[in-house]
């Protein structure tokens, strides 16, 4: 191991990304000082300059570096249909699909008892009075099927049964170009369930 505190604190400052153990950190510090330095370099700059410019949209939360994003000053877009997501990330996801034509509402997280995460965490008010300002007429929950996005979808449909706005629930099944024997037996259940 290199005896140097700028390589111990580069490998540190790698293990706080996602996925990413000791040995991957090690591998990466390594890699880009002993044959990218430029690269490390573009990556410091670009890391620093996404850190002080990037913020998150006034009106749905997704990162921009204006006060708006470009979706919601987007007059293309479709605002009676309000997509709700837990991360930018899902937000680009659906983007690349080239499916969907309305706005977004990003919760930046998810409902998490275990974790002390509750609705007043993640924006809920904010959501509630945007679904209610008389232009949207459907809001589509597109949380993550693991159990707290479940609860969060669950809160947020609650929350708004009485608003008189269609809510609907992203569809689950069986995904393209797979084989019944292979997907695992909830994804079967439910996509047995919502049939159509």
């Amino acid at each position: 191991m290199a005896d140097s505190n700028s390589v111990e604190a580069l490998i540190h400052a790698l293990r706080r990304l996602p996925g990413v153990g000791v040995k991957s950190a090690s591998r990466m510090a390594f890699h880009l000082l002993q044959h990218d330095r430029a690269g490390a370099l573009t990556l410091s700059r670009a890391l620093q300059h996404a850190v002080e410019s990037v913020r998150h949209c006034v009106r749905c939360h997704t990162f921009t570096e204006s006060e708006l994003c470009a979706t919601c000053q987007d007059a293309r877009r479709d605002a009676s249909k309000l997509c709700v997501l837990e991360t930018p990330a899902d937000q680009s996801a659906l983007e690349r699909t080239l499916a969907y034509k309305g706005l977004y509402f990003v919760l930046m997280g998810k409902i998490s008892p275990l974790d002390g995460i509750g609705p007043k965490d993640i924006g809920l008010k904010k959501l509630f009075d945007r679904v209610n300002d008389g232009v949207v007429t459907e809001l589509i929950l597109a949380t993550n099927f693991t159990a707290e996005g479940e609860a969060t979808a669950h809160v947020i449909a609650q929350g708004l049964k009485d608003s008189g706005v269609q809510i609907t629930r992203l569809a689950r099944g069986v995904p393209i170009g797979s084989e019944l024997e292979y997907v695992d037996l909830g994804t079967i259940a439910h996509a047995l369930q919502d049939r159509r």
